[in-house]
């Protein structure tokens, strides 16, 4: 059956789709399709030149303050689009109304070739390598201009799924191998099976050109300064109290391994997909061909975009591996979160100094400072993040029966919390480029606290079997200033420990009882590296 599908849109815009009926109206069709072309060379003429004095008169109601804004990054509602709209651009090609376009076209697109490719479907016959090529251009070359079409058609369907088919039949009608098969475009699909794949494409793109590699230069920063600084000791703090000392090496180490195994899990959490019509029983595909194994199929198309069939659905794919995934960025983020409170924290004790930048500006009132504007800006963009990614991992697993629409306007906001997250991360990373360790800080911070020794004296004290070990340094320490000397006045005091004991803890400092913590740091970071 030969068929031509011209999309015609007017001023007063009318859908024409003149549908031939026999192989012998085959030169009816080409002529058509030329009619058509020159028809819709007219329209879209005639479209441009009514719309210059309306786009003139809105340009000058603009300049004259009287028409609403344009959008710009100045005008933007939101700052992932406004003030840090250049930090997150990238993104638009993968999470903006474009790029859901562009992936459902490219979902569509596949779906026709693999009908091709199915025996039993003789009204779809194997494509050749022209018509295959053609699907193909389509979906790769797929612009914004192209997006823009979809969009008015759009304002008439008001069904976005639907102009979307309406385009595709547009577009390849003018091949005349693919002219013969337009009505199997979207074949026996659902909306949700196009959408649910389109945003599998979207989240496995941000995941893997966007999110991976950006955790991994965080990763790779906090590795490179745990191995620098393993040795550097440094004095705890437990409930914002002096405590026995480890080094600064050991605590980034420590970062660096709880993120890098969230990265790991991000890396391995699977993507779903669905591809069974309506309800998730193949009812429409089953009916028009009953010997068709659709189940093996639809695994054999999702598989083959990259993503992983979810074999047992509804109308939607349930997006349980959306609340997983979020789950693990979110947990990457608060432990990004907790970093960066604590860097915070060591530049204001001092450990940590700020490389200036010259001509830039700490505060308008006070020229000395120099703030944590970075980690600052990295915490409150993670608290957004994660605010938006709970709120999709608490409500897309929910969906009332087979489906309602409550997920479609949420599912719209994939990429606020990966946006919130990269700009996090890239603030992050500008912070770890400007901190300097204070090694004199660190030490002088040590030396003012021989408290600390108090732990290992009391644990030896127990080993030999002094009486009331912990009471007596508790005694000795509590409230009570403890200095190098009269540390070494109450070892040399103790009855009971032999001379060799007495020695090694008289030879203690706060910068030298550090325990494992140097061999620790090198450890872990090998351990980082293992894991990735």
């Amino acid at each position: 059956m030969s068929q031509s599908f011209s999309l015609v849109l007017p001023t007063q815009s009318v859908l024409q789709v003149p549908y031939p009926s026999t192989r012998r109206q085959a030169h009816v069709t080409a002529r058509r399709l030329q009619q058509n072309k020159r028809r819709q060379a007219a329209v879209n003429a005639a479209n441009a030149a009514a719309r210059a004095p309306v786009e003139e008169a809105q340009l000058a109601s603009q300049a004259n303050g009287t028409g609403s804004l344009g959008l710009s990054e100045l005008t933007a509602v939101g700052p992932l689009d406004g003030r840090y709209g250049s930090k997150v651009a990238a993104l638009r090609q993968t999470f903006s109304e474009y790029g859901l376009i562009k992936f459902r076209v490219l979902v569509e697109c596949r779906w026709l070739q693999q009908l091709s490719a199915i025996p039993e479907v003789t009204e779809v016959p194997a494509f050749s390598l022209e018509a295959t090529a053609a699907l193909d251009l389509l979906a790769s070359s797929f612009d914004v201009q192209d997006a823009l079409a979809v969009k008015k058609v759009e304002s008439i369907t008001n069904h976005d799924v639907k102009a979307i088919e309406y385009i595709i039949k547009e577009r390849i009608s003018h091949n005349p191998e693919l002219a013969e098969i337009l009505e199997f475009t979207h074949f026996a699909c659902t909306s949700e099976d196009i959408n649910n794949l389109a945003h599998g494409l979207m989240l496995k793109e941000a995941v893997h050109q966007h999110l991976l590699p950006v955790m991994d230069k965080i990763i790779t920063a906090l590795q490179g300064l745990a191995e620098q600084y393993a040795a550097v000791p440094m004095l705890s703090r437990t409930h914002g109290q002096t405590a026995s000392p480890t080094t600064m090496g050991k605590e980034l180490a420590n970062v660096a391994y709880r993120l890098a195994r969230q990265r790991h899990q991000l890396k391995d959490v699977p993507i779903y997909g669905k591809m069974a019509g309506a309800v998730g029983n193949y009812n429409a595909h089953i009916s028009a061909y009953p010997d068709v194994q659709w189940d093996t199929i639809a695994d054999q198309f999702v598989s083959g975009l990259g993503l992983q069939l979810n074999p047992y659905v509804t109308q939607i794919e349930p997006h349980d591996y959306i609340a997983e995934l979020f789950g693990v960025v979110m947990r990457f983020n608060t432990i990004l979160l907790d970093f960066d409170r604590d860097v915070w924290s060591y530049i204001s004790l001092g450990y940590f100094k700020q490389k200036t930048i010259a001509g830039e500006v700490g505060s308008s009132t006070m020229p000395h400072k120099v703030n944590p504007i970075d980690f600052e800006n990295s915490e409150g963009n993670l608290g957004m993040a994660n605010a938006v990614m709970q709120h999709l991992s608490n409500k897309l697993p929910i969906s009332r029966w087979q489906r309602d629409l409550t997920d479609s306007t949420v599912l719209r906001n994939l990429g606020v919390g990966v946006g919130y997250s990269l700009l996090a991360y890239s603030s992050t990373l500008r912070g770890i480029s400007k901190l300097q360790l204070n090694e004199e800080r660190l030490a002088a911070d040590l030396d003012a606290s021989w408290e600390v020794l108090a732990e290992p004296i009391q644990t030896v004290m127990r080993r030999y079997g002094v009486e009331e070990p912990y009471e007596k340094l508790k005694a000795f320490t509590r409230g009570n200033r403890v200095t190098a000397r009269s540390m070494q006045e109450f070892v040399e005091g103790l009855d009971g420990i032999p001379d060799d004991a007495k020695q090694s803890l008289k030879q203690l400092t706060p910068a030298t009882y550090i325990g494992s913590a140097t061999e620790q740091a090198r450890q872990i970071v090998a351990q980082c590296k293992a894991i990735e």
